[in-house]
């Protein structure tokens, strides 16, 4: 893993306390560059966004180690019971890599809230399959994952190319522009 890699914090609406406990539990692992932005969703009242500089793979868990990670995910949740139910909290969570994967939890219930921020590593190990040149549209810079409620599960739910967007729907991928 690369020495001190630079992780970024984007956030509204999260408060400093909030702030200074996941930068501590990244501290130790990044160099951080964090930045309070404008509301860019009027149908959240908090929003982060953490942009990983590595792979989403089980290197980086181990990198990264597992209890910290649980920390991370135990602050996640905490921010959305504090916030209660609704679309009051929204957290993406980008892992750069070719793809680059993303993961957006943007659930109103709290408890499929946790339940999505407690199964996003669970995802790894569909990583290979998802990501099969054979399924996949070809030259894809981007997947992003979205929890369904129904399922208790992330399911795979669009993919950037270089000039195309697909949706994922059923079993296979259709073009969406």
């Amino acid at each position: 893993m690369v020495e001190n890699p630079q992780i970024s914090l984007q956030y509204y609406g999260i408060s400093p306390w909030e702030i200074e406990v996941i930068y501590g539990y990244l501290n130790s692992r990044f160099s951080i560059i964090q930045e309070e932005i404008e509301v860019n969703d009027e149908n959240f009242v908090s929003f982060l966004d953490l942009d990983i500089p590595l792979d989403f793979s089980e290197e980086f868990f181990k990198w990264f180690e597992y209890r910290r990670w649980e920390k991370i995910k135990d602050v996640f949740k905490e921010m959305k019971r504090r916030r209660g139910s609704g679309n009051a909290l929204k957290i993406k969570i980008n892992f750069s890599g070719n793809p680059k994967i993303v993961f957006v939890v943007d659930t109103e219930d709290k408890q499929w809230y946790d339940n999505a921020i407690e199964k996003i590593d669970f995802v790894l190990e569909l990583l290979p399959y998802h990501l099969d040149p054979e399924k996949l549209p070809s030259d894809i810079l981007e997947i992003s994952y979205k929890f369904d409620p129904e399922s208790a599960r992330w399911r795979l739910n669009t993919a950037l190319a270089e000039s195309k967007k697909y949706t994922f729907s059923g079993s296979s991928w259709k073009v969406t522009t």
